[in-house]
């Protein structure tokens, strides 16, 4: 009797986690549409919500990480890691995995720790050009780290690092023919110019604050907005849709259509977000937020920026923001080398190349 393959996905606590694994798991749908999923997730965290949405079932951690200051919620760490360790092992011992994934995210420690120690193959989707202390850790035990950066051999054993680049949504392969039906999805006006501002899934307190700040000159410019708040924000900030050109979104459900809508686009520097920009290939300014583990939105964007594919605005000098804006906007020969260099960066097979790594430990 052919043995069942049971796949268990684990990353989360936003998009930029949740999206490479769902992806993932689609695909490898299509290549065993009899295999069981499971995600397992952080209770309390977006992925509980969002992994349903997609259709897979999610059970959830009691985990979260170390606040870098100090914090009372410190205190609850060490119960929250016991606690999530001991449902992990459970979670593995009652589904049976062939194979763990973890694309990052709070929970993905306990589960994939607990896989290898149960002897089940477990694979890393590491996102990022600076990798967290999780990742580092389970990569001394992980079969396969797939990565999307030159030079991770630095932080993970080199003879399991294959170079795939990262899950992006496949609608995107193709956004330059979509600027008409953008045009009228967003009801824009095809004679001015475009700005899309994208903070994240939860918004950025920084980009909001600094659009706010700028928002009647660019319309005095005759700069088009499409502006994503986040959802922590949206109400703040939905009165500016009362400007003309302007549009405030909590969430932008069609990306593809937002990227083919953007003349120029300001970003924050999570790992997904740059390869979808790569895949895209419009000018960028790059916000990293200073506020992740090891600044690694800082170093995922120099990766880009010193490729001469994007620019890079650090939130201590966002009083630059005007000369770097105007200097890119009135510049078409620096956007066309812009989007030239950023999408020579792109690596839009990287879901299937993923695939095919977790197909080779499943066949193993």
């Amino acid at each position: 009797m052919k043995q069942s393959i049971n796949i268990i996905l684990s990353g989360g606590g936003t998009g930029g986690h949740i999206y490479p694994a769902v992806s993932i798991a689609n695909e490898l749908k299509g290549k065993y549409p009899e295999a069981k999923f499971l995600f397992v997730g952080a209770k309390d965290r977006m992925e509980m919500e969002k992994v349903p949405q997609a259709g897979y079932e999610i059970k959830g951690l009691w985990i979260s990480g170390l606040q870098r200051s100090l914090s009372l919620k410190n205190l609850a760490f060490p119960f929250k890691l016991i606690s999530s360790l001991w449902n992990a092992f459970r979670i593995i011992k009652r589904f049976k995995p062939t194979i763990v994934i973890g694309t990052g995210g709070f929970a993905s420690g306990p589960t994939l720790y607990a896989a290898s120690l149960k002897g089940v193959k477990t694979l890393i989707q590491e996102q990022n050009s600076y990798p967290g202390i999780t990742n580092k850790l389970l990569s001394k035990k992980a079969n396969k780290i797939c990565v999307a950066y030159d030079g991770l051999e630095r932080f993970f054993p080199s003879e399991k690092i294959i170079k795939t680049g990262n899950p992006v949504r496949q609608d995107l392969l193709d956004v330059a023919s979509k600027k008409e039906e953008a045009n009228i999805f967003f009801k824009l006006k095809s004679d001015k110019k475009t700005l899309v501002i994208i903070g994240g899934s939860l918004g950025a307190r920084a980009i909001n604050n600094l659009i706010e700040k700028h928002i009647n000159w660019l319309v005095e410019n005759k700069i088009q907005v499409i502006w994503q708040t986040g959802k922590l924000y949206y109400d703040e900030f939905k009165k500016y849709d009362d400007l003309e050109g302007v549009q405030t979104h909590a969430f932008l459900n069609r990306m593809d259509l937002t990227y083919a809508a953007a003349d120029v686009l300001i970003s924050r520097a999570g790992a997904s977000s740059i390869s979808e920009l790569c895949i895209v290939g419009k000018p960028v300014i790059f916000i990293p937020s200073p506020n992740v583990a090891e600044d690694h939105q800082t170093k995922n964007a120099l990766s880009v920026v010193t490729k001469n594919a994007a620019l890079l605005l650090k939130e201590s000098e966002l009083k630059m923001f005007k000369t770097m804006f105007l200097g890119l906007i009135n510049d078409v020969e620096l956007q066309q080398k812009l989007s030239k260099n950023i999408k020579a960066l792109a690596l839009p097979n990287a879901t299937k190349d993923i695939v095919k790594e977790i197909e080779k430990l499943i066949n193993s």
